[in-house]
């Protein structure tokens, strides 16, 4: 009796437990790359890049057709907009796959937080995806942009971010998740890359524009955006980008340019950084303290200078010390001036260092902020030489 039960119970598990019911063929599904937000009037405009999959196969021979198709539709909400758009579409949408997610100029001016509520939310959306802002442009206007190299724009504008945050600093990779957080976190404003269109935007959407050894548009980063609250008020230029990569220790490597003793210039490759920021307290009243460790290699000698004495490799050292602090104490009052909001995380240290301290001045932060005294230290040792010890073109000028 008992083995009949069982039995009759794998038989009712077997049925219920099939794998296949919710199953969704690749040939039923539009796969969307990125997803563009923008505002217009009092209605979201979105679009989607969607791949076509037999353009971008290596193993068929491609049509000459474009590798991306974009849509797009109005709504009264991110979600109308998008369930609009499946009346364009000849298949349904399927975000599983998002990459990257590009917030219109106009929207982010007037708020971020409402159209992030859906993508945040909806069990479709994974949250490993980067969220970037369009400056001077709207979203449409980046999605349409065809790009050279890479097939599909959305892999090309991942590629681009990840490795200038790599190699120069200039931008920083943030996921929907940790964006979100930022927007609930009352003690540190929002940050994000900011890309913008060079060129005709409207040959940027033509085939012509990949055919071509130079394209009429490109896409490019522009720097990091400023966020107040969840509205956009501001990008940073290149060097101030770079500084608060330092500060918030995100340099993983990046290039200096210094004047040498007697003329000419001498570049750096930093290959280390680490950044400690610390919050105190004196009789009530916060300061902040920034230290740097930098360690660097000599990348290009367009200068007299003999790299072998001692003497020489300080001068590099402190000279690369006080290019690093000048720009960084520059960017920090300028974020304290012009901005008027806490971009460093300078509120957190405040916080961790005495929790007692900060609530006192916790609601009145934004404006202690804009007077916070904030003394940065930055030390840095060359490690490395090069292959060369001096530089060859003074040689071969000596001779």
């Amino acid at each position: 009796m008992s083995k009949c039960k069982a039995l009759c119970l794998l038989i009712i598990l077997t049925i219920l437990l099939s794998g296949c019911w919710s199953k969704r063929e690749l040939n039923e599904l539009a796969i969307v790359a990125a997803l563009g937000i923008d505002k217009v009037d009092n209605e979201f405009d979105i679009t989607v890049q969607v791949v076509i999959p037999g353009e971008i196969s290596s193993k068929q021979p491609t049509s000459g057709r474009s590798p991306v198709i974009t849509y797009h539709s109005k709504g009264a909400t991110v979600f109308e907009a998008i369930r609009k758009m499946t009346t364009l579409t000849a298949r349904k949408l399927y975000f599983s796959h998002l990459q990257i997610v590009v917030l219109g100029d106009e929207l982010a001016t007037e708020g971020i937080g409402k159209p992030l509520d859906l993508i945040s939310r909806d069990h479709e959306f994974r949250n490993d995806f980067d969220v970037i802002v369009a400056h001077n442009a709207t979203a449409e206007e980046v999605l349409n942009v065809l790009t050279p190299i890479e097939k599909v724009p959305a892999n090309k504008m991942l590629n681009s971010l990840r490795t200038s945050e790599k190699s120069w600093g200039t931008t920083q990779s943030i996921k929907i998740d940790e964006l979100i957080s930022t927007l609930n976190n009352k003690e540190t404003s929002v940050v994000m890359s900011a890309i913008e269109i060079h060129g005709d935007r409207s040959v940027g959407m033509e085939q012509t524009n990949v055919k071509k050894s130079k394209s009429t548009a490109v896409l490019k980063y522009a720097g990091l955006a400023v966020f107040k609250e969840d509205k956009y008020i501001g990008l940073l230029s290149e060097d101030e980008s770079r500084s608060l990569s330092f500060l918030k220790d995100k340099i993983e490597s990046t290039i200096e340019t210094l004047t040498c003793p007697k003329g000419g210039t001498l570049s750096t490759e930093i290959t280390h950084s680490k950044t400690k920021i610390k919050g105190k307290f004196k009789n009530g009243s916060p300061k902040i303290n920034v230290s740097i460790d930098v360690n660097q290699n000599v990348g290009e000698v367009e200068c007299d200078i003999d790299l072998t004495k001692e003497k020489s490799l300080q001068y590099v050292n402190k000279k690369t010390e006080e290019l690093i602090k000048k720009r960084i104490e520059k960017t920090i009052s300028t974020v304290q001036q012009n901005y008027r909001v806490d971009i460093f995380g300078f509120g957190e240290a405040l916080h961790r260092t005495n929790p007692k301290e900060w609530k006192k001045i916790k609601k009145e932060w934004l404006t202690i902020f804009q007077e916070l005294p904030v003394k940065v230290d930055v030390h840095v040792n060359t490690q490395g030489l090069g292959t060369m010890e001096n530089s060859l073109v003074n040689k071969t000028e000596g001779e």
